[in-house]
């Protein structure tokens, strides 16, 4: 009976350990650690932009229709009322929030590739600057992070420089999405818009514009560098007319963030893809990325590869033609040493 006695501490006690041990595997269970916590993050943050660039546009419209027919249609109204105020401000700058392009969400947006903006030379504020921007990609992920958000630090390492990336002037017909885009920087890419920040803004401007459009994006896929550059002539013309300079920038890895099926020139899929281009804008694609719990399934959530985007010297021609051939020459000068480097691979031009 002592025995038994003097044994029974000893089982309470193991008993208690296993149940404390137990516990802490069951929060460790329900809670992941930290770098699937951080993982976690960055998906969701580059999740986010993805489906607001994809969706929130149609939806928030959608949205303000159904709320005329409910009782609340007074917030409806008074924001289209607002809307209607507001409708030039996109043209004539914008409305940049400096809080919302110091989010939080913008660093783990980052870091999911992750994206680097890599500086090569110094930027005058007393100036005003083009920046040419390749390659497109599907939804120029480093172009966002690098100069609609300060997730790079851009204005750090540019002073007294203020990007605006320019994107199609339809995404400002959008309720709330306008307002999104507008509050990271991000401007209608038309000449009115452009021609605003270059001669109405003051100086210490700089316009990003991604040069080959729609027609590039639907030439990108993982290791192919197809640059489009013929027939793009009017930012070259722009900056000419207004004395802005010109700075090339490339994005290594832009195009490796989705793989997409490429129609040939001539088939019926590629000609339907350029007919709805000049419809609506832009050109549909057909890719896909990674799924949303599984690496290996397909989904709308990009592939985490390195995105590293370099800007090389402005410069400035007195000549149209000698300027675009002196673009040209940078471009596959700034894009092909490095892209040999880094992938062994040189840009094509269209």
């Amino acid at each position: 009976m002592k025995t038994i006695l003097a044994a029974y501490p000893g089982v309470l006690k193991g008993t208690g350990s296993s149940i404390l041990s137990a516990l802490q595997d069951l929060s460790v269970a329900f809670w992941p650690c930290r770098y699937k916590m951080e993982k976690h993050l960055q998906v969701i943050s580059v999740l986010q932009w993805v489906i607001s660039f994809l969706a929130m546009g149609a939806a928030c419209t959608v949205l303000l229709i159904y709320m005329f027919c409910t009782d609340c249609w007074l917030i409806s109204a008074i924001y289209t009322a607002w809307l209607i105020v507001d409708w030039n401000t996109p043209k004539r700058g914008g409305r940049r929030s400096s809080w919302v392009r110091n989010w939080t969400v913008w660093t783990y947006f980052r870091d999911y590739f992750p994206i680097r903006l890599i500086k090569t030379h110094n930027l005058l504020p007393s100036r005003n600057y083009i920046f040419g921007y390749h390659p497109h990609g599907i939804f120029c992920f480093g172009a966002f992070c690098n100069f609609g958000t300060e997730a790079t630090g851009f204005t750090k390492k540019f002073p007294g420089i203020k990007p605006s990336l320019a994107t199609l002037a339809g995404n400002f017909r959008m309720p709330v999405l306008r307002d999104y885009l507008m509050s990271g920087g991000i401007c209608p890419v038309n000449k009115n818009s452009i021609d605003y920040l270059l001669s109405c803004n003051g100086t210490g401007n700089a316009v990003v514009i991604v040069v080959g459009g729609a027609s590039e994006s639907l030439q990108c896929a993982p290791g192919l560098n197809t640059v489009t550059l013929k027939n793009r002539k009017g930012f070259v013309r722009l900056a000419l007319q207004r004395g802005s300079d010109l700075v090339p920038v490339y994005s290594f890895g832009e195009n490796d963030a989705y793989k997409q099926v490429i129609f040939e020139e001539g088939t019926y899929w590629r000609t339907i893809q350029k007919r709805l281009q000049k419809i609506i804008g832009f050109a549909p694609c057909l890719f896909h990325g990674c799924g949303l719990f599984f690496g290996n399934s397909w989904g709308i959530v990009p592939y985490g590869n390195p995105i590293t985007t370099l800007e090389s010297q402005s410069q400035c021609q007195k000549l149209r033609i000698q300027l675009r051939r002196w673009w040209t020459c940078t471009t596959q000068c700034t894009s092909g040493p490095c892209r040999t480097f880094l992938t062994g691979t040189r840009p094509a031009l269209a």
